[in-house]
């Protein structure tokens, strides 16, 4: 594994995303002294919090899996995970809603979740669903050590005992084609393959490895935890403070300042020199390459699929929906090649739509709701649409639209807030292309063939994040940011 030469007592991170506190947490356990320089008035990165009239929204992701991977960055610096945050599991993990008019529940436990497949689809689908969990839990643990959770230099790092295996279980067949092995109902094709667009793909184009993002999501275990994800953000910084990290929030960077081939540190915007014996970047990987390096831009990529997100403060309240719901519509891969093949907006949407008051009622005022509806679009490289406009508008209210004819009876007339969030606006706060799921996981842009997370020449820069390895996730960032910090500490050699 390739490390940072020469001296590393004192980091600087830019950027304190879930990958960057996650760095942080983990050098400063190894004896580091670290400044995290954050241009928010607060952490969490894409994993913010906007906060208007009472109500309380989570700006980036909305579902946790692997709780486990957040307990790992506290342990660094000694913390239990209990103090810092409280979980709860999401029962149901997803609430699916098909055109047909009928409904699954995704049950994290096994033995509930075959029944229930048994009773809406039947009991060979229930057997598929079984047959199912072994085969992702076995790719989880084939990748997660040789090919998640470890630094990758070049595609010979890839070649272990572990590949052998994964190659023989198909699991670089397409996902679509190895969904449909154990699943012959659309119902529970599509339940068990649509986080494929996490990866930036369709089912129909992703590698069966990404099924492990099903495992993750609907074997694992989801969890919401007390205040909302922003909580995740707000403890692991919290922590790393009491640990002797420098927290500078309001405090953008200009520049990363090089001198004989090596970064030796970083100068804000106010013209203020932070030195550093390692400088490490949270930013999209892309964005910081165009606007903090020398260098200029990096490689030319694919990028995923964007989003639409609704943020509605609302006093309706719907009994029969779950923390997150799925709305497939009529269309399934017809929905998937507009969007991606194509780059036009969703005739026939599929849409999450996440609730968090009914499980944490303290994000909005008594008696009223918080909702959270994401819509996929086009990244502004595939379609340049001008959401600067008023297709922002018209498009939320199509969505809205789209909500009440599949039984959100009168959610228009509940919206007392409404904050619209398009491809521009996440263009507008750092991310390439607009879109907040970085780049796509084709084949030649995982692994090693992902933008590497040390910089190709100044040996002294270290990238964390989504854009680098592993990948797009809450578990993949925050193994990002472990794998950034082993890059300067040489763990994990």
């Amino acid at each position: 594994m390739r490390t940072v030469n020469g001296r590393t007592d004192r980091v600087v991170v830019v950027g304190a995303g879930l990958g960057g506190l996650a760095c942080a947490l983990h050098l400063a356990g190894s004896g580091r002294q670290v400044t995290v320089l954050e241009r928010e008035p607060v952490p969490g990165g894409r994993a913010g919090r906007l906060s208007v009239d009472g109500y309380e929204f989570d700006t980036g992701p909305t579902v946790l899996t692997m709780p486990d991977l957040i307990a790992e960055a506290l342990g660094a610096v000694g913390e239990e995970l209990d103090d810092w945050l409280d979980l709860t599991p999401v029962d149901p993990a997803y609430r699916a809603y098909y055109p047909d008019g009928s409904t699954l529940d995704v049950l994290t436990d096994t033995t509930r979740m075959a029944a229930e497949i048994s009773r809406v689809c039947g009991p060979r689908e229930a057997d598929g669903y079984l047959r199912f969990v072994d085969y992702a839990r076995n790719l989880w643990e084939w990748e997660r050590a040789d090919f998640i959770d470890r630094n990758l230099d070049a595609p010979t790092d890839l070649i272990t005992a572990n590949l052998l295996k994964l190659l023989a279980n198909g699991a670089f067949r397409r996902l679509q084609t190895k969904i449909n092995q154990f699943f012959r109902d659309p119902r529970t094709q599509r339940i068990f393959s649509f986080q494929a667009m996490y990866a930036g793909l369709a089912p129909h184009d992703a590698l069966a490895i990404y099924s492990v993002i099903a495992y993750l999501d609907s074997v694992a275990g989801v969890f919401f935890p007390r205040g909302g994800i922003h909580a995740v953000s707000r403890g692991m910084a919290g922590a790393a403070e009491k640990h002797g990290v420098q927290i500078r929030y309001g405090t953008t960077v200009d520049r990363v300042e090089t001198a004989n081939g090596r970064a030796t540190g970083v100068v804000t915007a106010d013209g203020e020199f932070v030195p550093a014996d390692v400088v490490v970047l949270n930013p999209d990987l892309p964005v910081a390459y165009r606007d903090l390096l020398p260098e200029g831009r990096a490689r030319k990529l694919t990028y995923s699929p964007s989003c639409v997100v609704l943020h509605v403060g609302s006093k309706q309240g719907y009994e029969k929906i779950a923390h997150h719901n799925i709305h497939f519509g009529r269309k399934w891969k017809g929905t998937f090649d507009e969007v991606i093949r194509r780059g036009e907006l969703m005739t026939d949407p599929s849409l999450l739509v996440t609730n968090p008051s009914r499980t944490d009622p303290s994000v909005a005022p008594a008696g009223r709701h918080t909702y959270y509806v994401l819509a996929p679009v086009p990244n502004l490289d595939r379609a340049p649409f001008d959401w600067r406009g008023d297709l922002g508008r018209r498009y939320a209210d199509q969505l809205i639209g789209t909500l009440e004819e599949r039984g959100y009876v009168g959610f228009g007339d509940g919206v007392e807030v409404l904050r619209t969030i398009t491809p521009a606006e996440w263009e507008e706060q750092g991310m390439a292309a607009g879109t907040p799921f970085a780049a796509a996981h084709s084949l030649f842009q995982t692994g090693p063939f992902r933008p590497s997370n040390l910089h190709r020449s100044l040996d002294n820069v270290v990238f964390t994040g989504s854009g680098t390895q592993p990948g797009v996730g809450v578990p993949m960032v925050l193994i990002s940011g472990k794998l950034a910090a082993n890059r300067i500490t040489g763990a994990g050699r």
